[in-house]
């Protein structure tokens, strides 16, 4: 079972840097980029994006998976900081995935203190595709030595063995593959049709000590339906969402960090209860004191500012027109 913090590294632990700006186990968004094309690297790294995520899988036909891997060792061999997401486990391609990727791991790196010293450069985790149990991830886990794998789970078998997934040595963070998941079981789109796997993510993770699960993508849009897609993932426990264009991602940070609602409201609730002397004055306080707490540790690990009522906040409201 994983003991991984759900509050904020400190900055002796984590190290922000592009391609990974947010410690990983909070972040918010999580950027997939087609490693076909190098020349979207530097968009993606100076993106709004949480975690930049090279992707030599599911973007990338049988014929260029050569190319994607040698395009990402190439970006992560020249000083650059990603993650990368791996074919499946039972795919031909694995193997060479995890080899390639093993050998851009300088011998330092090569324990438990990966994660936090990925901000010198290089690899700083993987997404392993098409997860359908816990020797996938405890696999990929032993081929790349401290490095965090995030679970993508994409079909009903892997779902069905969710629990043991998140529980498995390996396990960093669980993802929800969308796509392939409908496509697996001929489920909908809507937030009532997913509801069932959304809830099987959320209660996985937080039963092994996980962070927040990772949702899937949201499909062609930059706008308002991006925005009510974040609301859905927040809405059902998932703190993080897979981007697809650099222009979602700051939709999405914005959905997945604590409104300016959440934050006066923490604010006001410590406020009171200092008040009070700091006694616990009825069986709510101390539930009540443990959110507050988070929301304030997350709005100051994702930057996010309080305005008061005194403030004006100028920032425009999400449409289907508007560019970040």
């Amino acid at each position: 079972m994983s003991t991984t913090s759900l509050i904020p590294a400190s900055p002796q632990t984590f190290t922000p840097t592009p391609g990974q700006r947010i410690d990983p186990v909070l972040a918010r968004s999580w950027l997939l980029v087609n490693a076909v094309q190098p020349e979207r690297f530097p968009v993606a790294e100076d993106s709004a994006a949480d975690i930049v995520v090279l992707d030599i899988e599911d973007a990338v036909a049988p014929k260029d998976k050569d190319t994607a891997r040698d395009n990402a060792v190439a970006w992560l061999s020249s000083g650059h900081t990603a993650w990368v997401r791996l074919n499946g486990y039972g795919t031909k391609w694995w193997d060479d995935d995890v080899t390639a990727l093993a050998a851009t791991l300088p011998s330092a790196l090569a324990g438990p203190s990966a994660a936090g010293a990925a901000g010198r450069g290089g690899l700083a985790g993987v997404v392993l595709a098409m997860v359908e149990s816990t020797d996938h991830v405890n696999e990929t886990a032993a081929r790349l030595p401290g490095v965090p794998v995030v679970a993508l789970v994409e079909t009903a078998r892997g779902l069905q063995r969710i629990n043991s997934i998140a529980a498995a040595k390996g396990t960093y963070r669980l993802a929800f593959g969308i796509g392939d998941f409908r496509r697996d079981t001929g489920f909908g789109e809507s937030p009532m049709a997913l509801a069932y796997a959304r809830s099987q993510f959320t209660i996985a993770a937080r039963a092994t000590g996980l962070p927040g699960a990772v949702d899937g993508p949201t499909v062609g849009t930059t706008g308002v339906k991006l925005a009510e897609a974040a609301a859905v993932t927040a809405e059902f426990g998932m703190t993080g969402k897979i981007c697809l264009q650099p222009e979602q991602c700051a939709v999405v940070n914005e959905g997945l960090s604590p409104s300016q609602d959440e934050i006066t409201w923490a604010h006001e609730f410590l406020a009171d209860f200092a008040a009070d002397g700091g006694v616990i004055r009825n069986g709510s306080d101390l539930p009540r004191k443990a959110r507050a707490d988070r929301i304030l540790s997350l709005a100051e690990a994702f930057g996010v500012r309080w305005l008061r009522e005194d403030e004006d906040d100028h920032a425009p409201a999400p449409s289907d027109t508007f560019h970040y």
